[in-house]
């Protein structure tokens, strides 16, 4: 299976290559390209690490396309004038999104009235930077929709790890939203999402890793790491089992998702 994953040119959509630490990058990068993941989007999560996502893309132009943001678990943090040092950012890097950014209602704190505030702030530079923006939500899905009738999206977004119902996502589609999977969508608990995913519009799928989170089961680890860590390398792998789970080739899926990942976020 590996073998022939590893000839796929993949895109990873979502991952957080910093939270490795800037002495792992040279190694997983180039463990990435020899696995066939030839781009990742490096998601930061906050002001904290706006900088070391913004070295990686610097030191890996061709590999690493930065995402800045604040996390909605980050909402409380943010310092005074953030917006402006976020626009200043966006500016330095014309291919850079938006993101991580959403709600999450599984945290006590920040409340998502915190959370909603900075959210909305972040759809609204997206939209007026015509940027593409990476939405986190967990267990929000009205506060979402809520947000999104006071500003609306840019033309394209990106639901990350998407967990919501088919219902959810058909209301979302009309919006601009593609959806991604991860290969936490193979663990037999996830089967609901995974027939959500089946029953997608192709054209708005898209995969990634979440690195260093969402570890797929044993059999799509390629690159094992202590502490049960997800490589982003092993995105080749779990592309190969997502696309069995939904009927296609691995080079179909790989095609697929790749081209659907250039389109949403307009490179």
């Amino acid at each position: 299976m590996a073998s022939v994953a590893v000839r796929m040119k993949w895109i990873d959509c979502h991952n957080h290559l910093q939270f490795f630490g800037a002495g792992a990058a040279e190694s997983m990068v180039a463990a990435m390209v020899a696995a066939g993941v030839v781009r990742a989007v490096v998601n930061a999560t906050g002001e904290g690490d706006w900088e070391a996502v913004a070295a990686l893309a610097a030191a890996y132009p061709e590999r690493i396309v930065p995402a800045f943001g604040i996390h909605p678990w980050q909402a409380q943090e943010v310092a005074d004038r953030w917006q402006e040092r976020l626009r200043e950012l966006l500016g330095r890097f014309p291919q850079a999104s938006v993101g991580e950014c959403g709600l999450d209602r599984r945290v006590a704190a920040p409340g998502v009235a915190v959370q909603g505030s900075v959210f909305l702030v972040q759809l609204r530079m997206a939209r007026e930077l015509r940027r593409a923006v990476t939405i986190h939500c967990v267990k929000a899905w009205g506060r979402l929709f809520e947000a999104l009738a006071v500003e609306a999206p840019p033309p394209r977004f990106l639901l990350h790890a998407f967990g919501g119902s088919l219902e959810t996502a058909r209301r979302l589609l009309p919006l601009g939203a593609c959806f991604s999977c991860s290969g936490h969508l193979l663990q037999p608990r996830q089967a609901a999402v995974l027939e959500v995913f089946r029953r997608l519009p192709r054209e708005r799928i898209l995969v990634e890793t979440d690195a260093p989170e969402m570890l797929p089961p044993p059999e799509q680890v390629s690159h094992p790491l202590p502490e049960n860590r997800n490589h982003p390398a092993n995105l080749s792998a779990i592309g190969a089992g997502l696309a069995r789970a939904l009927g296609m080739s691995v080079g179909e899926f790989a095609e697929l998702t790749s081209n659907n990942a250039r389109e949403c976020f307009g490179w």
